[in-house]
């Protein structure tokens, strides 16, 4: 089976700490950009001359119904809006370290609380205005003002006092305290820099109509529910400094088909009716195999796939309740059952390859026995059909997912078995995407099923701090102070310690139960070749191009 080379995660936590707080300028670093590569290449020689021309058809499994990179955050709609816009800077999947983009260079104040960034002259937004230093100011005050539907960019810029025009080329981005973690999130998706235009839109209609970037590719129709198609942008020459290609994309356009079905989207490919398909299931690895497919593979950092409970359930007020759901699932099953091949099974909240990661898989082992104890002690007896009760209540609970990955159903349906087997009944309820947003912003769930990626630690504040969204309402605790001391400290080792500290939090009071990290496969055409996955394990187009 031909697959790409996985990320090497030893180097990350060195590297990214080493950008977070450096006050020196910052120098463009190549990539090697072949098939082996780190960034995962994919297609054939790598000696081959790239070819323009011609339409990459792509095919995910679910549609956000949204197409603003700011307010997204699903793999299958990101992989798209990603390449529409441009950001301040680039992070290399290989080592961790972040380089230019949009910014040239850029100064860190030494308290980081103050980052300036100098801009490349001469770029510009698909709808012809200049890409400035005010530009950078007006999506960064904006962003903010988008609430809960931009919770990510929302929760990098927490402390946000304000960016200074200091001239046409330089932004000058300021804090209210320290804050270690930004350089890394200007180099995300969700800090993506949009057109005034764009900003000026509500947020309603940024999602139904697009929005306008500077990116290699330009939204050119959407059909919620069915296809996002993207055309290239004529004259584009300010890509990342990692990229080959300095120049217009290779490629004239890129469609994105949504299949839900995995069969379907393995059939599709091939049959040669799509070039490419995201969410790879185990089951099909070896029919693509067989027909010379290509399986590219990388590890996401960030937040693990994880069953996030609703904290506020009374149900949950009982730690060891949360405990026995911990120690009631099998991740190795789940793995060696459902996911793709290399998937290795949650042993923290963080995957592997995020940086400060630590090792807590003593900690999420599978011990049916002592759940059931746990569970007894909480005064949950098994009721005649095995499913405990208590005060006349069945321990029953109602988890909620969308079909973005063609792993969940599986996963979730074998999470089911296993912890009926302990006597907790769970109801799978399967939602659209915006439904299950909606339900987690009204606290309409008992667990809920889902991942979020990014290549830094600081995820955790996104995801845990009780003063942000705080979907899986979590009590005020230590933990806070822990997570907004993280994101504040500029000295490497401290912050080591911290984001370790939080981990331990997370999973000793199982306000979460993790069960596997997401591994990003896809199964590519061997007539694609350069289709490469950028830092977060998303997907990069501007240097892929076809026969």
């Amino acid at each position: 089976m031909k697959r790409s080379m996985r990320s090497r995660p030893t180097r990350w936590a060195v590297a990214v700490a080493a950008v977070a707080v450096s006050s020196t300028l910052l120098a463009a670093c190549g990539s090697d950009g072949d098939g082996d590569s780190p960034a995962g290449g994919a297609g054939g020689a790598a000696s081959a001359a790239p070819k323009r021309g011609g339409t990459l058809t792509f095919a995910v499994g679910s549609d956000s119904a949204c197409v603003d990179p700011q307010q997204v955050g699903s793999n299958d709609t990101v992989y798209s809006m990603r390449q529409t816009v441009d950001s301040l800077t680039d992070q290399d999947p290989e080592s961790g370290e972040i380089v230019p983009w949009l910014a040239e260079k850029w100064e860190i104040s030494p308290d980081a609380k103050t980052f300036t960034f100098h801009l490349r002259a001469g770029v510009t937004f698909s709808d012809g205005t200049p890409l400035n230093a005010q530009a950078v100011k007006d999506n960064f005050d904006t962003i903010p003002n988008l609430g809960a539907l931009a919770s990510l960019g929302r929760g990098y810029l927490t402390g946000y006092v304000g960016t200074k025009v200091v001239d046409d080329l330089t932004a000058e981005v300021s804090f209210s305290q320290p804050n270690a973690q930004f350089l890394q999130a200007t180099s995300t998706f969700s800090l993506g820099l949009l057109s005034s235009a764009s900003l000026q839109k509500t947020p309603q209609e940024r999602c139904a109509d697009g929005v306008i970037g500077s990116g290699p590719f330009v939204l050119s129709k959407y059909v919620q529910g069915q296809s996002i198609s993207l055309t290239k942008r004529a004259g584009y020459a300010w890509g990342s400094s990692l990229w080959e290609n300095k120049g217009e994309a290779y490629l004239d356009a890129v469609e994105f088909k949504v299949i839900p079905e995995a069969g379907v989207r393995t059939s599709s490919l091939q049959s040669g009716q799509v070039d490419a398909i995201g969410a790879v299931a185990q089951s099909d690895e070896a029919a693509l195999e067989g027909s010379g497919v290509t399986l590219q593979a990388r590890a996401n950092p960030g937040v693990v796939f994880n069953l996030s409970l609703n904290n506020s359930r009374p149900i949950f007020a009982d730690p060891k309740v949360r405990q026995a759901l911990l120690l009631g699932v099998d991740r190795q099953e789940i793995v060696d059952t459902v996911f793709p091949t290399g998937t290795k099974p949650a042993t923290s909240i963080l995957a592997h390859t995020t940086p400060y990661y630590t090792d807590l898989s003593a900690d999420l082992t599978f011990d049916k026995a002592r759940a059931g104890t746990l569970l007894d002690e909480a005064g949950w007896r098994p009721g005649s059909d095995g499913i405990r009760e208590k005060d006349g209540q069945r321990l029953s609970l109602r988890v909620v997912w969308f079909a973005n990955a063609a792993t969940n159903q599986p996963a979730l349906e074998l999470i089911q078995q296993q912890l009926k087997a302990i006597g907790v009944e769970i109801e799978l309820a399967q939602l659209q995407i915006a439904q299950v947003t909606a339900a987690l912003q009204a606290g309409e769930f008992d667990a809920a099923w889902g991942n979020v990626t990014r290549a830094d630690p600081d995820i955790l504040r996104s995801q845990f701090l009780t003063t942000g969204t705080n979907f899986y309402k979590l009590p005020a605790s230590e933990l806070d102070a822990v997570l907004t001391n993280q994101a504040a400290e500029p000295d490497t080792t401290k912050r080591a310690a911290l984001v370790e500290q939080a981990q331990g939090l997370v999973v000793d009071n199982a306000y979460v139960i993790p069960v596997v990290e997401l591994e990003t496969e896809l199964g590519v055409s061997n007539k694609v070749h350069d289709l490469q996955f950028e830092a977060s394990s998303r997907i990069q187009l501007h240097n892929t191009w076809k026969e």
